[in-house]
Parts: C-alpha cells; sequence; structure tokens
C-alpha cells in the first residue's frame, strides 16, 4: 500500500457536524437579534448558502462575500427586516463555538497522529474555522489548518493546494492524501491536483462523475483500518 507522509482533512462534514452545529448556531443568531426562530429557516439558509459556497468553488465569488451576502438574501427570502450584518456577526460567532464532531473522527485522528503528520484544508471562514479548532480535543493532532479566506483562494481551484503545499513544506504529491466529503472541492480538486483522495462518503451516495480516486470510506474508522 502507498504509505503516505500527510493526511489532509477536510473541515466540515468530514471532521466537524456541520450539520448540527449549523441549526444550532443559526437559531441562537436569530435569538441575539431578537427574531423569533421558524424551523423552516435552516432549510431556506442552507439552499443559499450552498448555493453561495458552489460559486466559491467555481472562482465567481469569494468567501468574504458570503459572510453578509447568504443572510441579506435569508432576510429577503423570510420577509424578516433586520440587519444581516448583525446577524452574520451574531452566527459566524455562535458557529464558532460549535466545536461537535463526526462519530469516531477525535479516535481516528488520535490512532493516526504519530504515525502521519495531519492538517486541515477547509473552504471556510477564518473566525469559524480557527475558533472552533481552538476549542476541539483534536486541537493538537492538526499540525497547520489551510483556509481559503486567509489564503485567497478556495478548493478546488490549483492555487489553493499550490499554497497549501507550500505550508506544508512541499512534501512529494505521491505522500500526500486527501479525506473529505466534498466531491467537487476535496475530491475532483485533490485529484486534478495529482494528490491522491479518499471520498469520505457517509450517506453512500452515488459517484458524481467517473473520476479515479484512491479510496471511498462510509466511516472514519474505515480509514485508520486500511492506513494501518
Amino acid at each position: 500500500m502507498q504509505r503516505y507522509q500527510w493526511l489532509l482533512f477536510d473541515a466540515d462534514g468530514t471532521l466537524f457536524d456541520f450539520e448540527r452545529a449549523e441549526g444550532t448556531a443559526l437559531e441562537q443568531a436569530f435569538g441575539l437579534i431578537g427574531v423569533t426562530f421558524d424551523p423552516g429557516y435552516l432549510a431556506t439558509y442552507q439552499h443559499i448558502n450552498q448555493a453561495l459556497w458552489q460559486a466559491v468553488e467555481r472562482g465567481e465569488i469569494t468567501p468574504g462575500v458570503v459572510k453578509i451576502k447568504r443572510f441579506e438574501l435569508l432576510l429577503q427570502a423570510i420577509g424578516v427586516d433586520s440587519s444581516a450584518a448583525a446577524l452574520s456577526a451574531n452566527y459566524l460567532e455562535c458557529l464558532a463555538a460549535c466545536s461537535e464532531l463526526i462519530e469516531d473522527a477525535s479516535e481516528v485522528l488520535q490512532a493516526l497522529q504519530g504515525k502521519y503528520r495531519i492538517a486541515i484544508l477547509t473552504n471556510g471562514l477564518q473566525v469559524v474555522q480557527r475558533g472552533r479548532l481552538a476549542r476541539s480535543v483534536i486541537r493538537d493532532h492538526i499540525a497547520d489548518i489551510i483556509i481559503s479566506e486567509e489564503i485567497g483562494f478556495a478548493k478546488p481551484a490549483k492555487e489553493f493546494f499550490d499554497i497549501a503545499m507550500a505550508r506544508l513544506g512541499h512534501p512529494s504529491l505521491r505522500e500526500v492524501l486527501m479525506i473529505g466529503d466534498g466531491w467537487t472541492s476535496d475530491i475532483q480538486g485533490a485529484v486534478q491536483y495529482g494528490i491522491h483522495a479518499c471520498w469520505y462518503n457517509p450517506g453512500k451516495k452515488p459517484r458524481p462523475t467517473a473520476l479515479e480516486i484512491t479510496r471511498e470510506i462510509a466511516s472514519l474508522r474505515e480509514l485508520v483500518e486500511w492506513l494501518e
């Protein structure tokens, strides 16, 4: 089996339980601006947010634009007259405090640490990603975190991976494995760059394309079994 030096993990949906955190943070953020939260707001927000982050992946907008734009569109969609900037600030603060992990994430990273160097590569916002990692039990397992908002490029752009590889000391691409749940940003981005890719696919979704990948797993524990 190929021996890797670096394991590069996506953050949201791969290590961090973003779906649960997202709902909790949104409800708290509405409470902080004095607006009663309707559970239906979450689905509306997720639809808007997903579309904007897909635009980030295509290089059409920057992560910084997403911060406010998603809440401008959400407030417009639900007919609430309030400050998008205030809602955004509250949401980011609440989300940064939500450091719940995907099942087995902590145990898996603990098992892998010492045998591999581990980094996080994320299309995210600085205040959220650094805030969550600082509060998380996995923080001591992570050698570096590369965040799209900080470096000015987002996965799957070649420039994102160029900067990531430079930050990691220019390892041989043959010794790098990307693990993520995002097909376009994580898997397609890695394969196109020349990095081996492991698709974390707990929902066992059909592959979007015939892109050749190194591995597919439905649980993080499968990663330990495979790499050990």
